[in-house]
């Protein structure tokens, strides 16, 4: 019998202490890591998974592309009598129609990991539990800077002039990723909820479909019936849209004070109800 084992019962070895101490690590245990840095590591993973996976970024590419194009040249004549003044007007609601329809996308990426058994993998790790949807979130922000960026660029090259400047547009964009990141959070809780990536999708695609369709996105609210109006005016993306387009032209009004009401709020909901949903599953 080896030096290296002692034998207690017929049959049954342990390892002796030597062995033991010799594939032990040796020296201080790493410190448990922080939530900053769980978070950032899984935001990497979600850039990692764009690398691999370059026609993810299809979504925030050519469908801004095409819906800049389609709705400038379609309405541009008819309600503007000009294409380049209703590019003025537009191209901010396009923007935000693009980043915030994407957003659905953060749902699908955590069923799909669900589906995959990641996220058993996930919950055994000793560390901030809330890290890997936050990572999801980081990692999407990259895509919807992205968005924003391919939409302004071809409104400069179409005739749209911010009348703010760089800095109103910087703004902007800065307000339209950071309402994404907590809109985001509604998408994590179907994710878990839904059994299926396709189920994710309909879902989501049934609620952004009249929040960015029925707001001031194509259209002044002015010109709709009342009980439109009625809906558009406490529309979380209506006032997104507003403060979007008024950061581009440097017109800023008090639009602002509601999109970090309602962005608190969906983290404060939505964000709870997905924690409470991760830790049960």
């Amino acid at each position: 019998m080896s030096t290296a084992t002692t034998q207690e019962a017929p049959g049954v070895y342990v390892p002796s202490p030597e062995v033991i101490g010799a594939v032990l690590a040796r020296g201080a245990r790493p410190r448990r890591p922080s939530a900053w840095s769980a978070s950032m590591t899984f935001g990497w993973r979600a850039m990692l998974k764009i690398k691999h996976v370059p026609e993810q970024l299809f979504d925030v590419t050519a469908f801004p592309i095409i819906m800049t194009l389609m709705f400038t040249y379609l309405f541009g004549g008819a309600l503007a009598g000009s294409v380049t003044e209703y590019l003025q007007f537009l191209l901010p609601g396009i923007m935000v129609m693009s980043v915030v329809m994407t957003t659905m996308y953060t749902g699908v990426s955590v069923n799909v990991d669900i589906e995959k058994g990641v996220f058993d993998r996930f919950r055994s790790i000793p560390m901030w539990r809330p890290a890997p949807m936050i990572g999801y979130l980081l990692g999407d922000m990259f895509r919807y800077t992205a968005a924003s960026l391919v939409i302004l660029t071809l409104g400069l090259i179409l005739g749209f002039r911010p009348d703010g400047g760089p800095a109103g547009v910087i703004a902007g964009i800065a307000v339209l990723v950071a309402f994404s990141f907590a809109f985001s959070w509604v998408w994590t809780m179907f994710g878990l909820l839904m059994r299926t990536e396709k189920a994710v999708m309909g879902a989501s695609m049934m609620v952004l479909f009249p929040l960015t369709f029925l707001s001031n996105i194509l259209v002044r609210p002015e010109t709709m019936p009342g009980w439109l109006q009625a809906f558009v005016d406490v529309n979380p993306i209506t006032h997104l849209v507003a403060v979007v387009r008024g950061l581009m032209q440097g017109d800023v009004g008090d639009e602002l004070v509601w999109v970090t009401l309602w962005a608190a709020a969906l983290i404060a909901v939505f964000g709870s109800l997905t924690m409470w949903l991760y830790n049960r599953r």
